[in-house]
């Protein structure tokens, strides 16, 4: 279970979220994390970082489980920004990452606003990285790559969610670009290569998510076919939106396209839990 403690709380209550124009001057920011086994738990044994990222002070509501939380103090992402996050676990070690919010990528006056993230998971460790929705605020500009190397028998949960626009609030994204990739490789094998490239022509098309503004993936790795079949069974039918799973090398994938971030949240903890 990800739980949010009160001094995150408090840190959300502070960013402000208020939406902003940039200028093509970004802030760079870099954060590496390391991870080992230690006596009983796992332990944060490496934090660098430069810029506006930072990580809460580990904690353990799962005994051996560290918990870590991801903090942007500026609350969103402009054009000119440049995420860079690395995040290396040991072997045997198990660690879950999470966000206390959402991550913003606010309009553009033109410059792209990049976010990396690359995580190392050695055999024997466990990686669940669980962050909550990235959204695209009308104008933003984007490109973004997350890419995960699993060696030996590495264990990952991982999800992606990404929003288009702020349909909460009627806001459709009627411009902007996004470029997303999502990366997943085992001992230099990839096992899911993903691209997703949208501006406002390509939005225009009916084949472009037919419409709707949410899309999602999970992977959760060490699956096979009784796990896909419980999957499928809960998926059910939905006629505001589309759901499916596949079974990729042992490796179970989830995706979801629809209008609502909570629903595609609710399906991947349900299938996570």
């Amino acid at each position: 279970m990800v739980c949010l403690s009160a001094g995150t709380q408090q840190q959300v209550l502070n960013v402000n979220t208020a939406q902003v124009h940039s200028t093509n001057e970004g802030w760079p920011a870099r954060l590496r994390l390391g991870f080992r086994a230690g006596s009983g738990r796992t332990v944060l044994t490496q934090r660098e970082r430069h810029g506006p990222l930072a990580v809460q002070r580990p904690f353990y509501p799962e005994g051996k489980v560290c918990h870590v939380y991801l903090l942007h103090p500026p609350g969103g992402v402009v054009g000119g920004d440049h995420l860079q996050i690395d995040c290396d676990l040991a072997a045997h070690s198990f660690v879950l990452v999470t966000a206390p919010g959402a991550t913003k990528f606010y309009r553009s006056a033109g410059a792209l606003a990049c976010q990396q993230q690359h995580l190392w998971v050695a055999d024997g460790a466990s990686l669940e990285w669980l962050p909550q929705e990235s959204i695209f605020f009308p104008g933003a500009r984007v490109r973004m790559c997350t890419r995960v190397d699993l060696l030996g028998d590495a264990h990952l949960t991982l999800w992606e969610i990404l929003c288009l626009g702020r349909p909460a609030n009627g806001e459709a994204f009627t411009e902007g670009a996004v470029d997303s990739r999502l990366e997943v490789w085992r001992e230099g094998q990839p096992l899911l290569l993903e691209r997703f490239r949208m501006d406002v022509q390509t939005r225009k098309r009916v084949s472009m998510l037919a419409g709707q503004p949410v899309f999602a993936t999970a992977v959760f790795s060490h699956a096979n076919k009784a796990h896909l079949q419980m999957v499928r069974d809960m998926i059910g039918r939905d006629d505001q939106a589309v759901s499916g799973a596949t079974l990729i090398e042992g490796h179970l994938l989830v995706r979801y396209l629809g209008g609502s971030t909570e629903q595609a949240k609710k399906l991947f903890t349900q299938i996570w839990s």
